[in-house]
């Protein structure tokens, strides 16, 4: 899957063709997160098999289709599932849709996943503003070659994630009657989940959630500056922490109990941009 400057342009000139409008946010959907695309009015919905270079997407939760539409009175594309590093694409095209969002002019990127708990304060169904991440992937979208036209070759990662936005975030949480954490996401790259040791070495190192996403997205788009806002669902807690093995099925069951919270503090994030 190619993720050449070329490839990009191409990409979002066939969206653009499709859809003209200019868009406030784009959303990016973590597992069983998906519904809330179908929350949006006048909607244009595009199956990723149907864009051109767009990378598919073979995880359970990721339907893999853009939605173009309203809320709250803002445009926005939202990203219903992601292709991740596990499924076997390179980091470059895991933020390929980052990407398009931005040359399409999206100044805004919110960025959503479901994530295992590493801080024992912390329970299932939890919904976490991301403060920071650390990147355990063992690479970065950002190796090789550097286009400008893109972004610098040394970006700033000082705030990854906007402290404006987190904070427009609590303040969204407050209005929705959400209660909302705050934390670090760790990324790995998966697929497998992590072992009860390699969980106490993530809290030993600052770690409240971890995920297999995010982070290269997140990289991606701070390179191209548009401004990041994370938000995790607590879907499980992580190896270790209680007795019973962990599984894919508990995930996105966690995800469609509280997915009525998730859009109820998506929809007031995105009526406050």
């Amino acid at each position: 899957m190619t993720q050449s400057y070329d490839a990009i342009v191409e990409t979002a000139g066939w969206i653009r063709e499709r859809d003209p409008r200019p868009f406030s946010a784009a959303v990016v959907l973590g597992s069983g997160l998906a519904d809330f695309s179908c929350r949006l009015d006048e909607p244009r919905v595009f199956d990723y098999v149907e864009i051109p270079h767009w990378p598919g997407t073979t995880a359970a939760g990721h339907p893999g289709r853009l939605v173009l539409g309203r809320i709250r009175d803002r445009t926005v594309a939202v990203l219903a599932g992601r292709a991740h590093f596990y499924e076997g694409h390179a980091l470059g095209t895991v933020a390929f849709g980052v990407r398009v969002m931005g040359l399409l002019g999206v100044p805004t990127l919110i960025l959503t996943n479901a994530a295992g708990g590493v801080n024992t304060a912390f329970s299932q169904g939890g919904l976490m503003v991301i403060d920071d991440h650390i990147n355990l992937l063992g690479s970065s979208p950002l190796i090789g070659p550097n286009d400008e036209r893109l972004g610098p070759r040394f970006p700033d990662m000082t705030e990854v994630y906007s402290g404006r936005l987190r904070r427009l975030a609590d303040q969204a949480a407050a209005e929705a009657g959400v209660p909302v954490l705050h934390g670090v996401y760790a990324a790995l790259h998966g697929p497998s989940y992590e072992t009860p040791a390699e969980i106490r070495y993530l809290r030993t190192i600052g770690a409240d959630a971890v995920g297999m996403s995010t982070v290269p997205e997140a990289m991606a788009a701070r390179h191209m500056g548009l401004e990041v806002l994370g938000l995790s669902c607590i879907s499980n807690m992580a190896a270790g922490i209680n007795p019973e093995p962990l599984d894919h099925g508990e995930v996105l069951a966690t995800t469609r109990r509280v997915a009525g919270l998730f859009a109820r503090l998506l929809e007031a994030v995105i009526g406050r941009l």
